[in-house]
């Protein structure tokens, strides 16, 4: 490969995610549409969603993101997953394709155009999906661990909350009587088919920090309806699904991590 052809993929996926970055920041400082992204939240009331202190995660998954960003210009050593062209190219294609559609659901989302962000959330998922499910094969050096999986598993575990999130505001934005009227029993529902994907997950892609990152979501939602800004403790059915989910996300999350303690020492 020419040196040309192989600056042009780094430049334009580095681009890219200045854009992302760019946006975001529109839609907080401006913000877009005269509203924030919590305040455009705050339009679809629902008992799933999350304290606001729990978004501070995406200021971990945008640096995490922009390490891999600086990684991928320097030339990867021997052992490195960046060596295998092919790998390197799909890497590089699902980083663009997912940046570029978690602009667009931005850009929807601040516009109030719900079912558009629904669509475009789930093709974000379905591509970290992909991204994870290929990094979880691969072979990886610590360097490729830290700057390159853990930065799409922290990422992949949010959207799954957030296409979650995503989903019930498009519900609540519907306002279909079955589901208004029945809340609280809908809300637990989720919060267990949640629960059940994410533990799924966990388990087979043996990925502490995907289930780390959805901890740190279910929290938001315990948070946010013990808070007396929030539901103040009005649903206490909710709080005790919560309250368990978390136990069972923390005891997988160490379980893994017993596991791959485990795993190098038996290496060495």
């Amino acid at each position: 490969m020419s040196k040309s052809n192989s600056l042009g993929p780094k430049l334009l996926l580095t681009i890219i995610y200045f854009v992302m970055i760019a946006v975001n920041a529109a839609a907080v400082l401006l913000p877009l549409n005269g509203m924030t992204t919590q305040e455009v939240s705050d339009t679809y009331p629902n008992l799933f969603a999350p304290a606001g202190l729990t978004f501070s995660i995406w200021s971990v998954i945008y640096l995490s993101l922009a390490g891999f960003v600086v990684y991928q210009w320097f030339k990867p050593a021997d052992q490195s997953v960046l060596n295998d062209r092919q790998i390197r190219r799909k890497l590089s294609i699902l980083f663009i394709t997912s940046s570029i559609l978690n602009s667009a659901w931005l850009l929807a989302w601040q516009y109030l155009q719900i079912d558009l962000s629904v669509v475009i959330m789930l093709v974000l998922l379905i591509v970290l999906i992909y991204t994870n499910h290929m990094l979880t094969k691969a072979s990886l050096t610590k360097k490729d661990y830290f700057f390159i999986r853990l930065p799409f598993s922290i990422y992949f575990g949010w959207i799954t909350i957030a296409t979650i999130a995503n989903i019930t505001a498009f519900l609540v934005d519907k306002n279909i009587a079955v589901l208004q009227n029945n809340q609280v029993v809908w809300t637990i529902i989720i919060l267990i088919v949640g629960l059940v994907i994410i533990a799924t997950t966990i388990i087979r892609n043996k990925d502490i920090a995907y289930g780390l990152a959805t901890l740190w979501a279910y929290y938001g939602i315990l948070l946010k309806h013990q808070a007396l800004d929030g539901w103040a403790g009005a649903y206490p059915e909710i709080i005790t699904t919560v309250a368990i989910c978390l136990g069972i996300l923390a005891i997988l999350c160490l379980y893994e991590a017993a596991q791959l303690f485990k795993h190098k020492k038996s290496v060495i």
